[in-house]
């Protein structure tokens, strides 16, 4: 009787391992489309963190894939919210007047930190933005900046003269604004396109962060990298997923998932971003690029901020047609700004 009843146990005990591996087994795919070399700061540090997070949170039902993307980024917001792929990040800017109110983030000389910057960003959408369903068709994860944008150019920059009439490559939102008012002759292109328009001499150079010195290569079609104290913009992207594939999850799934989204991504994707610009500058020198550190008593910071004045203006005018109070708005974006700098 008692050899019957354990064999009755490991038996059971048998079915129970059988049945536990069959669910752990049965996961659900998110293919992620990502774009940027290998090297970059989204998919050496901020996608496979994510899907450790993720597949952790889930406890293995959510198995996460990442996919090179090789289209153009400006249509990887199409392709998620078709259903191509789950999930995905680009450049808000990229798809002119879709995503405005992220914009705020690129409002030259609100941020010198990319981890702050994202944080304050995501913040002020929950509290500010959220409402206005500017990304319907979507469901947002994350919402993050790159370091501060500087000079990659052919050229040294002395002066605001020197950049009059120079071809440089711009990605959109208020960096054009900047483009504009600085007299150069705007190239619009996304970011990768940078080294291919540089190297030809399409261009006399880049907006970008540091970063790029290294993960675009910059530094082999660059000659001087002007770095000014407070950058001259930043860029706001945003990390989507395709709306039915999180509905199509377990609310368990869908709360895990969130649990490692949201401020948390944001946070992840900032701080990645911005640490990057160290490896670009270092990067940068040791191929030769002449790297000039401005402080803001230089003549060229005090014209460039001088040139910035009202630039804010332009961006609460440029959601004026938004269900949303843009001072308010940006007032709150200020101030978590300055209590996470301290």
């Amino acid at each position: 009787m008692m050899s019957f009843k354990k064999n009755l146990l490991w038996a059971v005990c048998g079915a129970s391992v059988f049945v536990s591996g069959m669910s752990a087994a049965a996961t659900t795919t998110l293919h992620v489309a990502t774009w940027l070399p290998p090297t970059s700061a989204q998919n050496a540090v901020v996608w496979p963190t994510w899907k450790e997070w993720v597949e952790t949170a889930t406890e293995g039902r959510v198995e996460v894939v990442i996919e090179n993307y090789t289209g153009s980024p400006k249509t990887i917001f199409d392709a998620v919210e078709d259903g191509v792929f789950d999930a995905g990040f680009s450049v808000n800017a990229y798809i002119p007047g879709r995503f405005k109110l992220a914009s705020v983030a690129e409002i030259p000389g609100e941020i010198t930190d990319a981890e702050v910057g994202s944080v304050a960003l995501w913040r002020t959408y929950e509290a500010y933005f959220k409402a206005d369903q500017e990304f319907r068709g979507l469901h947002l994860l994350a919402l993050f900046v790159h370091g501060p944008g500087q000079l990659n150019t052919t050229f040294p920059v002395n002066s605001l003269e020197d950049l009059k009439g120079k071809k440089m490559r711009v990605g959109g939102g208020l960096v054009n604004v900047l483009a504009e008012r600085l007299g150069v002759t705007p190239i619009s292109a996304p970011a990768p396109k940078s080294y291919e328009l540089m190297q030809q001499g399409v261009v006399d150079g880049t907006f970008l962060p540091a970063e790029q010195q290294k993960t675009l290569r910059l530094s082999e079609v660059t000659t001087d990298l002007v770095l000014f104290p407070k950058g001259l913009y930043t860029t706001a992207f945003s990390i989507v997923m395709n709306p039915d594939s999180f509905d199509g999850l377990s609310k368990k799934d869908q709360e895990a998932i969130m649990s490692v989204s949201g401020e948390k991504l944001s946070r992840l994707a900032g701080a990645a971003w911005g640490k990057a610009d160290d490896e670009g500058i270092l990067e940068a020198k040791a191929s030769g690029v002449n790297v000039v550190y401005l402080s803001k008593e230089d003549a060229l910071v005090k014209d460039m901020d001088e040139l910035e004045k009202g630039i804010d203006q332009e961006w609460i005018n440029s959601v004026s047609d938004r269900k949303v109070d843009a001072n308010a708005a940006l007032a709150y974006f200020r101030k978590n700004v300055s209590e996470l700098s301290q």
